[in-house]
């Protein structure tokens, strides 16, 4: 069982249910003891009441006259059953209750339990008046009675404890646990862009406190070495360029200078290459600084993504032109997006260049534009290889590459770009797979102005466009 709240609840339960069941054993059994010694009290207060009323006993008192003496005392009991024997073992008297049975008596206890038949169980005593032993005997089906409607009482009790045992349990978990939970919501909401948050701290000196401050600990340990990630990224990159720059120029006046071999001018045109695709990581890199730095202020404009679409297309035509490959657009429903287009369109040229380099020659690529229930959603997909399940978080990560034959091996920097920029418009950006299971599907979500009147917005359909490789 996961949950530690149902752990204690349960637990709680069974101290409850095995504290009361002792309890109750406890009880029955000095009830019980109880009720017998009762009975013994009850049987003795008879012999008395007889010992009494049959008056002095001697030596030469006869049998019958005994029995006569003995039988006028307890002609008119219910409740008791007597038997009067002789030192010899022979029956003097028999009380009507016993018809032919006889109660076995014990020498060596004076109160004692016994069965008989058809009168069940018995508590007996056994008493001497003089030569004679008297053995008086009461039922005990009363105990029992009482002993029964006992334990009938603490069945139903033990359900209706079970039942308010667990309802306290339950209450009793969530009220244990509800600093946990806290530490929990807090840590989750606790990202790298917001390393700042910290878990509150109640002034209770308990375990879980202790844990909530070494929490904040570690979260200051890691705001700061994150701060330092951050600052050396950003200084490193920002340093790297101006050097960086000088090297390319220098190269290229190389080149131009027209005095190289030509072995060594493609080696210059290679490094040329390389320099421009370093300076091109470095601006990715100082760029995603800044995003995660949360230093780049987006100035966004409630506005029509469908003319943003329009235009973006006639630049994707020409792309997927290029490659030989056919794009198609189209967009449903109306209503205004809070966006800034020039990052807006960073972020569909990225997944649009992945896209054209996953599919096929002669395959397709998809922009479908959605903007309904408060959420302006935008997919591009692709008739590629597709990405397996579990990378398909992991693309989003820095320098994350999947090599396909053919493809442009990238910085790697792309996707994680598209995040941030996602990110800073207040959207989220995932990948699954394209209908139909071929391809990748890379959706972001971003969300739409409510209409003024709370009132949904009218749909509108733009038609699906199509550029055919030439």
């Amino acid at each position: 069982m996961k949950s530690i709240g149902a752990r204690l609840a349960i637990c709680y339960v069974l101290a409850s249910t095995l504290t009361f069941a002792s309890l109750f054993l406890a009880g029955r059994y000095f009830i019980e003891r109880h009720a017998i010694h009762a009975l013994d009290l009850l049987n003795r207060s008879e012999f008395e009441q007889l010992k009494a009323g049959v008056g002095p006993i001697g030596e030469t008192l006869s049998q019958d006259v005994l029995r006569k003496r003995v039988h006028a005392m307890t002609d008119d009991l219910e409740i008791f059953y007597v038997e009067v024997d002789s030192s010899s073992g022979d029956i003097v008297f028999r009380s009507q209750g016993l018809d032919d049975h006889r109660i076995p008596a014990r020498p060596a206890a004076a109160a004692f339990n016994v069965v008989v038949d058809g009168l069940g169980e018995l508590r007996a005593g056994s008493f001497p008046l003089g030569p004679f032993k008297v053995i008086i005997a009461t039922s005990k089906r009363q105990v029992r009675v009482v002993m029964e409607g006992y334990e009938r009482t603490f069945y139903e009790l033990l359900l209706v404890m079970i039942v308010v045992s667990s309802v306290i349990g339950y209450g009793f978990g969530r009220m244990a646990l509800r600093p946990l939970r806290t530490i929990q919501d807090t840590a989750d909401r606790i990202r790298s862009d917001n390393l700042s948050q910290r878990i509150p701290v109640s002034a209770a000196k308990d375990e879980i406190s202790d844990l909530a401050r070494l929490l904040n600990q570690m979260f200051d340990r890691l705001e700061i070495s994150f701060d330092q990630i951050r600052r050396f990224t950003a200084e490193a990159s920002h340093e790297l360029k101006t050097p960086l720059t000088l090297v390319r120029l220098q190269a290229e006046k190389l080149v131009m200078d027209g005095q190289l071999l030509p072995a060594q001018e493609q080696a210059v045109q290679m490094q040329i290459r390389e320099l421009t695709q370093l300076n091109r990581i470095i601006e990715d890199l100082l760029f995603l600084s800044r995003a995660d730095a949360r230093a780049i202020k987006l100035d966004l404009k409630l506005q029509d993504p469908e003319p943003f679409l329009q235009s973006f297309a006639e630049d994707a035509h020409v792309l997927a032109e290029h490659q030989k490959l056919r794009f198609f657009l189209t967009h449903h429903g109306r209503g205004q997006v809070a966006i800034e287009p020039k990052w807006l369109r960073q972020v569909l040229l990225n997944l649009l260049s992945n896209a054209l380099y996953a599919s096929p020659p002669g395959g397709r690529v998809t922009l479908r534009s959605t903007l309904m229930d408060g959420t302006w959603q935008v997919s591009i997909e692709d008739e590629g290889a597709g990405v397996p399940v579990e990378q398909r978080e992991r693309i989003f990560e820095r320098f994350m590459r999947i090599s396909r034959p053919g493809e442009d091996k990238g910085t790697g920097l792309g996707l994680a770009i598209c995040r941030s920029l996602v990110e800073l418009h207040g959207g989220r950006i995932f990948a699954e797979s394209a209908p139909g299971g071929c391809g990748l599907r890379m959706v972001f979500e971003i969300p739409a102005a409510k209409s003024t009147d709370g009132a949904a917005v009218a749909s509108h359909d733009l038609p699906l466009r199509e550029a055919d490789a030439t």
